[in-house]
């Protein structure tokens, strides 16, 4: 059996910065307030109008991830996509990409939808399909556009000073060298908690007519919902649990890991977690401070920005660990 490696990373961003203070001028808030509960200094926004989309930025995030691999576009045997925030409604952006990257081969495309974790379980999914030797290199991409369905008032500010735009890339291929790779990954869900991180509308039962009948400029169905301090308690308890579950698996323990990178929910939570592992600053990598949190491309963006600062080399222990809405949460733990 094979083992998967990750051969390249790549990642993508806005040129548009987004600084607490100019928040300020559209909602009430300050820095202050911002950082004090998030950690965060700045997110990237798209421009509106302008050409980046998910999969366009995802597309840019692959080709580095492909170029660092030493791959062609055409070496791409299938691709994954993580996203919750797709250009269309359907088709899904993982078949853009294949059109984007100028494949010739008609490749299998699939989209994963599971937010904060969605990285991860891509990133799973593309493992098995090394693992069984069904494709040789699989390209997982995990791209966000959160910024045009935010609500950028002071009645959204709980939700909209944290998300962030950005992709991020990497490839993944076999390997027949057992010392290296993806050890195991572990996903787990609990969906009695679907509604407390949730975009309930538009759906398939309240639809663009009903929009229309109501003509309610005061309806929040079509913003993104959070219970922040519900979500804080089972996040700072479910990370610990599936980074330990990854460990304990695999025989190792905390203090093997070299590097944690957590998904970029918000920098009280990685921090809480740092302490509770007793994990020393230079094993944990955070970047929400620039970002914010751009769900399922928070890990990718991370680990390429890790890599190629050389905070992880050859056969450092790496654990990538998130949780989100669904709630959902999950672990990798990888052998560099």
């Amino acid at each position: 059996m094979f083992n998967s490696i990750i051969a390249g990373v790549g990642h993508y961003v806005p040129d548009r910065i987004v600084k607490n203070e100019d928040l300020e001028s559209i909602m009430e808030t300050s820095n202050e307030w911002i950082v004090e509960r998030t950690g965060i200094l700045e997110r990237r926004h798209i421009v509106p109008g302008g050409e980046d989309t998910t999969s366009r930025m995802g597309t840019k995030a692959a080709r580095i991830a492909i170029e660092k691999a030493g791959l062609q576009p055409d070496d791409i045997d299938f691709i994954v996509f993580a996203t919750l925030s797709p250009d269309y409604y359907f088709p899904g952006p993982g078949v853009l990409v294949q059109e984007q990257l100028g494949l010739k081969a008609e490749i299998g495309a699939l989209d994963v939808r599971n937010q904060c974790s969605g990285f991860i379980y891509a990133l799973s999914v593309a493992d098995q399909f090394i693992k069984t030797g069904m494709y040789k290199n699989v390209l997982v991409i995990g791209s966000e556009v959160h910024s045009g369905g935010l609500d950028m008032t002071t009645r959204g500010r709980g939700v909209s000073v944290i998300f962030g735009d950005g992709a991020g890339a990497v490839v993944m291929s076999a390997t027949d060298d057992n010392s290296k790779g993806v050890l195991s990954s572990h996903l787990h869900s609990e969906g009695k908690n679907a509604e407390e991180l949730s975009l309930v509308s538009p759906s398939t039962t309240d639809w663009v007519p009903n929009f229309i009948e109501r003509n309610n400029p005061d309806d929040t169905r079509y913003y993104p919902y959070m219970n922040g301090n519900f979500v804080f308690k089972n996040a700072v308890v479910r990370f610990q649990q599936v980074i330990m579950e990854a460990l304990l698996h695999n025989g190792y323990k905390p203090e093997d890991i070299d590097m944690l990178i957590p998904h970029q929910a918000n920098l009280r939570i990685s921090q809480f977690i740092q302490k509770q592992m007793n994990l020393p600053d230079q094993n944990v990598y955070n970047n929400i401070q620039k970002y914010g949190n751009t769900t399922a491309a928070s890990i990718p963006i991370a680990l390429s920005e890790a890599v190629t600062e050389g905070k992880i080399k050859e056969g450092d222990l790496v654990c990538l660990a998130a949780f989100g809405s669904g709630f959902t949460w999950a672990a990798a733990l990888i052998r560099w």
